[in-house]
């Protein structure tokens, strides 16, 4: 098969047929071999008996795939070919691809055969087998209006039992009292869901309860659920887990019964405005009448297909929806739309398919130095200080030395790292993108605050209390002018700020401009190009942040030193530091012993009987 495609594809590049006594080494014939080479190598017959050059070339490029630790790899097309192959041929190549995925130690899993023109085409999920201490994490924000079902939807998910129509599976997420009383989620949460090398779901609760541990040590892909408030009283919180969190996608859940009301505009507006994709997850299709449901599911696609949108809506009806969507999802137009019931479970095992074929988007570098960022602060018994965030830059060891700050002064301070834990497994060290926990030596958590971050000497950080950007104002009532103030949210950091300079007298909703705030209270670290969004109320307007003012210490200004040297320079004499002159405190003053005081009445008595003594010895 091999021998009579190379004479096939030969046949239109080589002007002369190849003869037994030619010189393999000749210049044209080489030129020739090698369009044959890369022709086989990128057609649909690519996997079927290669040759060993062939093979190793194959497998180079499949580390290449490879590298962010899955990818989904389709048999069966090439470029220029008419897609499909026969059984025997796919039968062939699916051998070779299974022989390569053993050679780097990586599974390979099927998930549909599809039937084009020229035969069959399949598509598998190629993914690399994890070590114990380390895996590939995703991150989904859960975002929704209030009682659209976001809580017992992740507690269905995670802990495997389905829930029982009155608040069953969200019991066991909540972390405050008065949320198991009210059933209303007020803070970030955050729970996983495992996959191991094949696909298969590994949360298996033990008495209730789950082992974090565990579940990392047997995965390969853990997706992390950011639950996120619904409440319009908890905005604010919504907002810094959307920003401070650094969510791949954005999981919106609209209930059946209820449609698109309250705050789910608002969190839909929210994750456009900052880049981030979105999937839709309809619940309660179990409890909803079948008219009102068609009713909900028009008036989302209209939404989606808005021109304040631009997405295009997809109803995932089964595994071929599941795929195509997945694969697709990443170009941030295409829209997957679920319906689920977390009573019956319907649906339910799409929604995991998906998830599982979910890769992370934001791609970091670790080879720059390490930068983290710090989204929330705990005084742990026994242990002292931990703070949990992400990991943005670099790599981060134990025992490393780290700068913490910036403080109120715009300062940063050395600290050291204790220990480092990844969802409750301890580990020796965390890469960019991954999210962790450090214990800090010798640090007062009332020293840390949200907002802060850990970073490497070597970038030499420094604190800005102002700041320029571009803004987009989506809403306002009035107009905005100078002095106005809001809070500001960038990255981790939430922090009111005040208009200084604005690129034109008055903004309006729709308005565009170059805005420079600064800060209220702290000054805070941050970076060009970073996202940013500016709320008030009603108020909503995002933008990116285009240059930094650094920061200036106001403690080093106008000391008693510098005007000492600007009085000597002014004289035209120059001061050496020995002859400064010194003035006494206020102790050595009242003691008087500073400099040109005279001695208090004991010590002049002490010192006048002094020579008395001595004569009388």
């Amino acid at each position: 098969m091999a021998a009579a495609l190379n004479y096939d594809l030969t046949e239109p590049h080589c002007s002369s047929s190849i003869q037994p006594e030619s010189n393999l080494f000749a210049e044209d014939d080489g030129e020739c071999n090698g369009d044959v080479e890369m022709l086989n190598i990128n057609g649909k017959n690519a996997l079927i008996s290669p040759s060993h050059e062939e093979y190793d070339i194959l497998l180079d490029r499949l580390k290449e795939r490879l590298y962010a630790g899955e990818a989904i790899y389709e048999v069966g097309t090439g470029e220029g070919d008419v897609p499909g192959l026969s059984e025997e041929d796919l039968a062939a190549a699916v051998a070779t691809l299974k022989s390569m995925t053993d050679t780097i130690e990586a599974e390979c899993v099927e998930l549909r055969r599809r039937t084009e023109k020229g035969g069959s085409v399949s598509e598998f999920l190629l993914r690399k087998r994890a070590d114990e201490k380390d895996f590939m994490e995703v991150r989904v924000a859960v975002v929704g209006n209030v009682d659209a079902g976001k809580s017992t939807l992740l507690g269905v998910l995670t802990h495997g039992g389905l829930d029982n129509g009155r608040g069953f599976a969200r019991q066991k997420l909540f972390r405050h009292k008065h949320e198991m009383e009210s059933g209303r989620t007020s803070s970030v949460g955050n729970d996983i869901l495992g996959f191991d090398s094949v696909g298969k779901v590994v949360n298996k609760p033990d008495h209730g309860n789950l082992d974090w541990t565990r579940i990392c040590e047997e995965s390969s892909k853990v997706i992390t659920f950011i639950d996120l408030a619904g409440h319009e009283r908890y905005l604010k919180t919504t907002v810094f887990g959307m920003t401070g969190h650094s969510p791949d996608f954005s999981m919106l859940m609209v209930g059946a019964n209820a449609g698109i009301v309250g705050m789910t505009k608002e969190h839909l507006g929210l994750a456009l405005a900052l880049n981030v994709p979105v999937f839709v997850v309809v619940t309660k299709i179990d409890m909803c009448p079948p008219n009102v449901l068609q009713d909900t599911l028009k008036l989302l696609q209209r939404i989606l297909k808005s021109p304040g949108c631009r997405k295009i809506p997809v109803l995932v009806q089964d595994q071929d929806d599941v795929v195509t969507s997945a694969t697709n999802f990443s170009s941030e137009r295409i829209c997957p739309i679920f319906q689920v019931s977390n009573v019956t479970g319907q649906n339910l095992d799409l929604l995991k398919v998906f998830l599982n074929l979910l890769m992370p988007r934001i791609l970091f570098n670790e080879a720059e130095p390490a930068e983290f960022q710090i989204d929330d602060t705990f005084s742990v018994p026994g242990v002292g200080t931990v703070v949990s965030g992400t990991t943005l830059k670099g790599i981060i060891h134990l025992n490393d030395t780290m700068l913490l700050g910036p403080d109120s002064l715009g300062h940063f301070q050395a600290i050291t790292v204790k220990s480092i834990h990844r969802k409750r497994m301890p580990v020796k060290q965390v890469r960019a993108g991954q999210t962790a926990s450090f214990s800090l030596k010798k640090v007062k958590r009332s020293f840390i605050r949200k907002g802060m971050v850990m970073i490497s000497p070597r970038l030499e950080p420094s604190a800005c209390w102002e700041f320029e950007g571009e803004i987009l104002v989506l809403h306002h009532p009035t107009t905005i002018s100078c002095r106005y103030q809001a809070m500001v949210h960038v990255g981790s950091v939430r922090q009111t700020a005040t208009i200084v300079t604005m690129s034109q007298e008055h903004l309006r909703t729709g308005d565009k401009a170059q805005v420079r705030f600064r800060f209220i209270k702290n000054p805070e670290y941050l970076r060009t190009n970073m996202r940013m969004v500016f709320r008030e109320g009603r108020t909503k307007a995002v933008g990116n942040v285009t240059k930094l003012f650094p920061h200036i210490s106001a403690t080093a200004q106008n000391t008693r030193a510098q005007r000492a040297q600007k009085k000597a320079a002014d004289n035209h004499h120059f001061l050496k530091p020995q002859n400064e002159p010194q003035k006494p405190s206020k102790k050595n003053r009242r003691r008087g012993r500073g400099v040109n005081c005279t001695p208090s009445p004991s010590e002049s008595k002490e010192n006048h009987a002094a020579p008395i003594v001595a004569a009388a010895n």
